[in-house]
């Protein structure tokens, strides 16, 4: 059991260490985009980035949740490069196509996401789209191999790209929205091409084959996964559709300074699947599960009670620009959202190591339920964007 922790938290750290670079860097230039960005400019971005994350997750359709599970199942050294093979082309093709049927409609689609008619920026969207997607999927290479140097290296390059090509974008070529899009994820489009060049033996552009046995477990976690995450995005569309792009600008701020809580849950969603799959024996399997929650717990909540506690003057210490200052009062509700999203991740896995994926859905359904209501009913009543935001992240 010792062993098994002490695995867990060396993967957890190696999966953390890019998403920690990434915050650190994220918090210092924060003041610096926040100094030419508007608050209807960091909206319109931050809707549309978790608009991508949201449609890949519908778009993967449970493929790489598959892979990881059944790469566990077969030790055979050829039969799991045929299924890193198929994986990929299938999310190769599946993301492709939507993207490229996404430019033909790209500026209906920018209407209806983001309540404005821009075509080039929803574009860079769909470029992020597919970059994310098919990203996500090479990343699980890595992990089910627990390749951590190469993970670990790829996230930093990405990161530092991503910096590099933002900073241009938006501070110096004032860019705006669409330079803040195009810089996040034009470097994950170069990261990506990178992994493949360098696992070619595990990629193929081949039509894919075999896919039914991976749709079929992949499928039911998806409108679970879904569900869950279209919290983020419900309460973005809300606020964007109902009180406008300035107060979706203020939720995302105050998103984006729950970073550390974000951390340690993607983080620990990297390194949680491979090692609860690779567990053979149930009922030492029920001991790590207990262990593992109980610690999760323990330790987000201290992460959220010092958000919460400094959080009024990290938003003052962080942004350049007065009107982001409202976003403290959504801050603590935020972190405590992103903080039980991980708790939830946990017991997805459980359900897909015991392969009863479709008990996930009706409680993430009534978690999407419950928010939509209480966006309806009391984000009205607070009235100005500010209060709305505060009111929204509770569910989130």
């Amino acid at each position: 059991m010792a062993g098994l922790l002490r695995r867990l938290l060396a993967s957890t750290a190696a999966y953390q260490a890019p998403s920690i670079l990434s915050s650190v860097l994220a918090l210092v230039t924060l003041r610096l985009y926040t100094g030419h960005l508007t608050t209807f400019d960091y909206g319109y971005a931050e809707n549309l980035l978790t608009a991508i994350i949201f449609t890949s997750i519908l778009l993967r359709f449970g493929i790489g949740e598959a892979f990881v599970r059944f790469w566990f199942d077969d030790e055979d050294h050829a039969r799991r490069l045929d299924l890193a093979r198929t994986a990929t082309a299938w999310t190769f093709y599946v993301s492709t196509a939507v993207a490229l049927l996404g430019l033909a409609f790209a500026g209906p689609l920018a209407r209806l996401i983001l309540d404005k008619d821009d075509a080039t920026l929803m574009s860079f969207g769909l470029l992020g789209l597919w970059a994310f997607t098919n990203l996500e999927m090479a990343y699980a290479l890595l992990r089910v191999e627990d390749r951590r140097r190469e993970y670990v290296v790829a996230g930093i390059v990405n990161i530092l790209l991503t910096v590099a090509l933002t900073v241009t974008l938006v501070v110096i070529l004032d860019k705006g929205a669409r330079g803040y899009v195009l810089g996040n994820y034009g470097a994950s489009a170069v990261v990506l091409l990178g992994l493949w060049v360098l696992h070619r033996d595990r990629v193929s552009f081949r039509p894919p084959r075999r896919t039914v046995a991976l749709l079929r477990f992949g499928g039911p976690t998806v409108p679970a996964d879904a569900a869950a995450f279209a919290l983020n995005v419900v309460d973005r569309t809300y606020l964007m559709h109902v009180h406008g792009a300035d107060a979706a600008g203020r939720y995302g701020f105050a998103a984006k300074l729950s970073t550390v809580v974000i951390v340690a849950v993607r983080g620990f969603q990297a390194a949680w699947p491979p090692l609860a799959y690779s567990i053979t024996d149930e009922e030492q399997a029920a001991r790590l599960y207990a262990r593992v929650t109980t610690a999760y717990v323990a330790v987000t909540g201290l992460v959220v009670c010092g958000v919460t506690l400094v959080g009024r003057w990290a938003v003052r210490a962080l942004s350049a620009n007065p009107s982001f200052y409202p976003s403290s009062e959504a801050l603590p509700w935020v972190a405590l959202g992103w903080a039980l999203y991980g708790l939830v991740l946990v017991l997805v896995t459980v359900a897909g190591r015991a392969k009863v994926t479709t008990r996930n859905f009706p409680a993430t359904l009534a978690g999407l339920v419950v928010n939509v209501i209480l966006l309806v009913t009391l984000v009205g009543p607070l009235g100005s964007p500010g209060p709305a935001s505060r009111c929204a992240a509770p569910t989130s």
